[in-house]
């Protein structure tokens, strides 16, 4: 058996090292390493993937989020309601950008944001909010955008593990994940899902006004040369990566199936097991691409088992240790911990075992095997 890894970005390379190569070479010969031709061909690509009207590469996912909020002129003090339990960029940005964080409760079983904690969470000062498609499964949508227009809410979806993952509306029309919110931002960091070989992100938009300001900032406030229309920032998607990205798009929807049906592979081998819960998917499967694959452990030690595994050989990790209203950044005297009680659960259940578009059968049985030996 080849060795397990969290991410095998070395063996999904083979498949496609000659076209990157070839990408690469063109860039190193034309020198157009910031916004060259390998960028606006990445651009229109994506958005006739998405169905979307608008994509705006830029540097990083935690830029895509800020520009976001920039674009939609948000002013300090405007509440910004997120998710407590996902990864710091989300809160991060709206900190920085002089908003007020409030973070709320998840939902038990597709760890998204919760309605019923959305519902509560709105002041006179809720300005956004933003959906974090988690692990890979789309948020509830019908009902967040529902809150936004009986509001008069933002909502900016952070799309950064579930690129590709489709939500289907009580209508029975399928979108993709990051076009159906006022703006969405997605990371490329190279173990997603659609990853470069370096750090980027992209925003998306059907918004033509809104498309035209992020345009602006993410190059200085410029749309003419040294004329600057907008306080911007310097955040643009560099060729090389771009060469990356182009390369491995025609094959997202290959590389989330593989995603799913090794998850289907891991759920078959530990169903009806009395300490461990499966991920649950609200919706069809292809609502789901799994950037994770994230197991609740109950009633046993999980921290024993991550160990376990690790001296098998078998990569594992804990996505997220520490709940964001625990962070020493964002801690708040609003946040009671009464507010989180499934946040607070997640952090000592949760498990995420390797996923990735190179998992074979023979992998998946050893860490299957191995998760039961322990928990018999």
């Amino acid at each position: 058996m080849k060795k397990i890894q969290m991410v095998d970005l070395a063996g999904q390379y083979q498949y496609i090292k000659d076209q990157i190569q070839t990408g690469f070479n063109e860039v190193l010969d034309n020198t157009a390493y910031i916004n060259g031709p390998q960028v606006h061909a990445f651009q229109k690509n994506l958005e006739n993937y998405l169905g979307a009207k608008h994509v705006i590469p830029c540097a990083n996912g935690t830029d895509a989020l800020q520009i976001a909020m920039m674009g939609l002129g948000l002013k300090q003090g405007d509440e910004v309601i997120t998710a407590d339990f996902t990864f710091a960029a989300t809160v991060e940005v709206i900190a920085l950008l002089g908003l007020t964080p409030v973070l709320v409760d998840v939902d038990e079983d597709t760890f998204n944001i919760s309605i019923e904690a959305i519902k509560k969470a709105i002041t006179p000062k809720t300005k956004a909010i933003v959906p974090v498609h988690l692990f890979g499964q789309a948020a509830n949508m019908d009902e967040i955008m529902a809150i936004a227009k009986e509001h008069n809410l933002f909502v900016i979806e952070d799309n950064a593990q579930a690129i590709g993952a489709n939500y289907k509306s009580s209508n029975g029309q399928k979108q993709k994940v990051g076009t159906i919110g006022h703006v969405a931002a997605t990371s490329f960091f190279p173990s997603k899902n659609l990853g470069c070989y370096g750090d980027g992100g992209a925003i998306f938009t059907n918004d033509d006004e809104l498309a035209h300001t992020l345009r602006g900032i993410v190059n200085h406030g410029m749309y003419v040369r040294y004329h600057h229309d907008v306080v911007g920032v310097n955040s643009r998607l560099d060729s090389l990566q771009a060469v990356v990205l182009n390369a491995k798009l025609p094959k997202l929807d290959q590389y989330n199936t593989a995603r799913r049906e090794a998850a289907k592979k891991y759920s078959s081998a530990l169903a009806n097991h009395k300490n461990i819960v499966t991920p649950i998917i609200k919706g069809d499967d292809d609502s789901h691409v799994f950037h994770q694959y994230t197991l609740r452990i109950i009633g046993a030690d999980r921290n024993a088992l991550m160990q376990h595994l690790l001296d098998k050989g078998i990569p594992c990790a804990i996505y997220y240790p520490i709940p964001l209203h625990s962070q020493k950044a964002y801690a708040d005297t609003r946040y009671k911990e009464e507010d989180f009680p499934v946040t607070n659960r997640l952090v000592n259940e949760v498990l995420s075992l390797p996923m990735h578009t190179e998992l074979d059968d023979e992998q998946i049985k050893f860490i299957t095997d191995s998760i039961l030996e322990f928990l018999k």
